[in-house]
């Protein structure tokens, strides 16, 4: 494994994180909006030997978020790594969109330690700040709040993550003697909010930069379209999607960690594996050359910018947002509209389609990418619906 300083905190952290965003459920394989539903069940057991693999490994960052998997992600994050506490780096985010007046910074805070079964966290977060939540959560005190537990000594070392444009991020950076921050940050979303503009101005203040969505929720590296890999295929050293998202990321100094959200036992084994091999200035201007290449193909067959973080979740009147937009993206990008049409309107519960958007604007607001999310769940229904629908 290999090891980088994460900004001014002075903490030597993996060079791969380790995201308990979409850990393992029971019953099998996870949708994007079980991340956020407490009714879909850790599988404790595969989790926590994926865990204990991480660390053995040399992983020594591991992150969650008081909403992931319903409030069950912390929990289990703290009993499953008690045992190896003195050799890792915890963090945990606050759900500033909770935050109704200034005691519930220190409630929830609380709540998360207890959870956690915890003393201290090593970092502490505000969690997915961007205009919405930033004026409002400063105005209540985030940032004396963020003084005083370092202060009293519940977290240890303070960040943000971050979901907007690159004005706003600045703003934020330049409020704060921040030691870290979490941007979304990918070969696909290179200058895509923060992008590569504030991860340079963020380093250059030696604040360390995370890197969460390396692999874009796995839209990069699932099922490639033919096209994508004819253009890898032309590349001299072979690699394979994963590796060459990963190493596009480790390549670049400013890139402190990429942050992963494994869901499988195999994903951490690929993932560290190429951990071990993460170096930075390796790539050759071709190599680059085939990653732009890539990126661009991508943009023109995505229809929807959704990365499955499902934040827009749950929709108050049932419908599975990131599920109707992974479908309307594979139909185009993997060229099988038959194979789409027939998800949506036989295995996709009527409640779940886009057709029972009611239109209350709820998810628009939470959306981190910020899309018309109205306006292409109508075109997801007109384009998937079936001819009897």
């Amino acid at each position: 494994m290999k090891y980088r300083t994460l900004g001014k905190s002075g903490v030597e952290v993996s060079a791969l994180g380790f995201g308990c965003m979409r850990l393992p459920i029971q019953g099998g394989a996870q949708s994007a909006a079980d991340i956020f539903n407490p009714e879909k069940l850790i599988d404790v057991d595969e989790a926590t030997r994926m865990i204990e693999y991480a660390v053995n490994h040399g992983v020594n960052y591991f992150d969650t978020a008081y909403g992931y998997h319903g409030g069950q992600s912390e929990s289990f994050l703290g009993k499953a790594i008690a045992p190896y506490r003195d050799k890792v780096f915890i963090a945990s985010k606050l759900p500033v969109w909770m935050v109704q007046s200034a005691d519930d910074f220190d409630r929830i805070l609380d709540e998360q330690l207890k959870r956690l079964g915890m003393e201290y966290l090593d970092f502490y977060l505000l969690h997915g700040l961007g205009r919405h939540f930033w004026e409002p959560a400063r105005e209540m005190g985030a940032l004396k709040f963020l003084d005083r537990v370092l202060a009293d000594g519940r977290v240890k070392h303070v960040g943000f993550s971050f979901h907007d444009d690159i004005k706003i991020f600045k703003e934020i950076v330049d409020s704060y003697e921040w030691e870290m921050c979490q941007i979304q940050y990918n070969y696909y979303d290179e200058n895509y909010q923060a992008g590569r503009e504030g991860l340079k101005y963020a380093a250059e203040r030696n604040i360390g930069v995370i890197a969460m969505e390396p692999l874009r929720g796995g839209k990069i590296v699932d099922r490639i379209p033919d096209e994508i890999q004819d253009v890898w295929d032309t590349a001299p050293v072979r690699r394979s999607p994963v590796e060459w998202a990963f190493q596009w990321l480790w390549d670049q100094p400013d890139v402190t960690m990429a942050l992963s959200g494994m869901s499988n036992m195999a994903q951490v084994l690929q993932n560290v594996d190429l951990a071990g091999e993460a170096q930075v200035n390796t790539l050759t201007e071709a190599e680059e050359g085939i990653i732009r290449e890539v990126r661009e193909l991508y943009r023109r067959m995505m229809k929807v910018d959704c990365t499955s973080c499902a934040y827009c979740m749950p929709c108050p009147h049932g419908v599975n947002i990131p599920m109707n937009f992974s479908l309307y993206n594979d139909m185009f990008m993997f060229k099988d509209p038959e194979l789409s049409v027939m998800l949506y309107n036989y295995t996709l519960p009527p409640q779940q389609r886009a057709s029972a958007c009611t239109e209350c604007g709820q998810c628009e607001e939470l959306c981190p990418q910020h899309i018309a999310i109205i306006h292409d769940l109508k075109a997801v229904h007109e384009t998937l619906k079936s001819s009897d629908s």
